[in-house]
């Protein structure tokens, strides 16, 4: 063909070429863009949250995801036995945040475990009660003068009585001992809690570290306690059922608020109070671990965790307190004990277990 001819075919086909070559090109970029973007939406992510029964509810969750486009991955435990062995079941705790009393949370930071925390980053701990505001005056929330804990909700362990058969609340724990409810008391079924309450009952004033004296005559003060007792309780709902159906007077209560809340619920007539020498409690807190993968994560759970609306569920639900508001149950002025690490929790178990089955020898 001559030049001219093919200038003019050329001319006539090139722009179709082109149009096509472009558009496959385009198609290659933006398989390619696709192909890029496919792992940032399959990497979704995702906090792995360690806690009790009651404080990660379905419906807190997913408002929670919602906000933060979040996977939640929630695992609970039903003790502080349960809890440690979660955070030990691989080579590196799979957990970013977890809920735990105060004394465990000493020793998880002991255990190199725990993430120190930015309060900057948690602006909802300016909502909290002063109390619990001032970290530094709870043991076992800092170290080496960094937060490893944030306070999110607990329960005094104060006498629970039966407002027909005592009708003016009882003033001391004393009272457990008094003859006149012979067969009418209730006790919790724990070698560390009945070690500690007697031992403030007494007056001590390191109710968990106690020297070998002291523990023999709160040995011996546990004994006594058996002539006023129904029975030993393990749950709460084990409590309220011996309770009612026995017309029990007064009862330790391990739970506090809560079986306040489920005796009530049941129909008891109860009232509660903190004994003038004080009463034992637990305070769980929320903790960050060192193996989070995403830590402004975490500490976004953490810090929604204190909003109001999920504070007061606990109360609404569990009957349990939250850190945010007074509870009905208590007051500021009450002597609270937070629990903490005891001195031989052997030589505990070993002297309630001949406690508990009756051993009449009494040398302990």
């Amino acid at each position: 063909m001559g030049a001219g001819v093919f200038r003019a075919i050329s001319a006539a086909v090139l722009p179709s070429v082109l149009h096509a070559v472009l558009t496959v090109l385009l198609g290659v970029v933006v398989c390619a863009l696709s192909g890029a973007a496919t792992p940032a939406v399959a990497a979704e992510k995702v906090l792995r949250v360690l806690a009790w029964p009651g404080y990660a509810d379905p419906d807190v969750v997913k408002t929670f995801e919602t906000r933060y486009g979040a996977k939640v991955e929630v695992t609970l435990v039903d003790s502080d036995e349960a809890l440690w062995a979660q955070m030990h079941s691989k080579g590196e705790p799979p957990f970013d945040v977890l809920a735990a009393n105060t004394a465990e949370i000493r020793r998880y930071t002991q255990a190199n475990l725990l993430a120190p925390l930015d309060l900057a980053s948690l602006p909802n701990t300016r909502r909290q009660l002063p109390r619990f505001q001032a970290l530094g005056s709870i043991d076992g929330l800092t170290s080496d003068g960094k937060v490893y804990a944030i306070p999110f909700t607990y329960s005094s362990m104060g006498l629970i009585y039966d407002r027909k058969q005592i009708p003016v609340a009882p003033h001391s724990m004393r009272e457990l001992w008094n003859p006149r409810y012979r067969g009418k008391v209730l006790d919790f079924n724990s070698a560390q809690h009945n070690f500690s309450f007697t031992a403030l009952a007494l007056g001590y004033r390191h109710p968990f570290q106690l020297d070998p004296t002291q523990m023999r005559e709160i040995a011996h003060k546990l004994v006594e306690l058996r002539r006023n007792l129904l029975t030993y309780y393990t749950l709460p709902e084990e409590a309220t059922a011996f309770f009612i159906q026995h017309k029990v007077a007064l009862m330790f209560g391990n739970y506090g608020t809560q079986q306040v809340q489920l005796l009530r619920r049941a129909g008891a007539d109860v009232g509660y109070v903190i004994p003038d020498e004080g009463a034992l409690a637990w305070l769980d807190c929320w903790s960050m671990t060192r193996a989070a993968s995403d830590r402004p994560l975490a500490l976004e759970w953490i810090n929604y965790m204190l909003e109001p609306g999920v504070s007061v569920l606990l109360t609404q639900r569990q009957g349990l307190a939250n850190t945010l508001t007074e509870s009905a149950e208590s007051n500021a002025n009450a002597h609270i004990v937070w629990i903490g690490p005891v001195e031989n929790i052997q030589r505990r178990e070993d002297l309630w277990e001949r406690i508990v089955s009756g051993d009449r020898s009494e040398r302990f």
